[in-house]
């Protein structure tokens, strides 16, 4: 069963292009670790969470190796530290990628909303960010927009 787990993933691997770029979306969010000022792009929050998955299954797997797993759990002592060390910069990339959209932080919480919040949540996600200067910041995707204020009033 492990063998096959690790076949996949490396066929999944051998088949993506290699691209740089991808880890340091994740390094990016990482360095910002619980800042919760600004905006965050889609690519930024969707990359995140895609290599803080791929991280975790293969944490998980570690665990059931070691036989680290807590009782009956599929996790183990390895997971739940990565996942608390993640935890923050989890929460602080949200909230930035609420901020892309123009939403408070605080909208995080519609996720207690069974199922419909969790849905809506993954909506907002997925939106793209306002695309001028909100109260939140500049358009990440834009970082050079001086050129477009010139002559406006502050």
């Amino acid at each position: 069963m492990a063998f096959l787990f690790f076949l996949t993933i490396k066929m999944y691997f051998s088949t993506l292009t290699y691209n740089k770029l991808t880890m340091e979306w994740y390094i990016k969010v990482l360095k910002q670790y619980a800042d919760f000022n600004g905006r965050a792009r889609r690519k930024e929050f969707w990359m995140f969470v895609l290599i803080n998955t791929i991280i975790s299954i293969v944490i998980m797997a570690v665990d059931g190796f070691l036989g680290l797993n807590i009782g009956m759990l599929p996790y183990g002592y390895l997971y739940m530290i990565y996942s608390l060390a993640i935890l923050l910069p989890n929460l602080a990339v949200s909230v930035r990628r609420m901020h892309d959209i123009g939403k408070s932080g605080w909208f995080l919480l519609i996720a207690f909303i069974p199922l419909i919040g969790a849905i809506w949540l993954i909506v907002l996600s997925c939106k793209e960010g306002d695309q001028e200067t909100n109260e939140y910041g500049p358009d990440p995707k834009n970082p050079i927009d001086e050129i477009n204020e010139i002559g406006t009033v502050q």
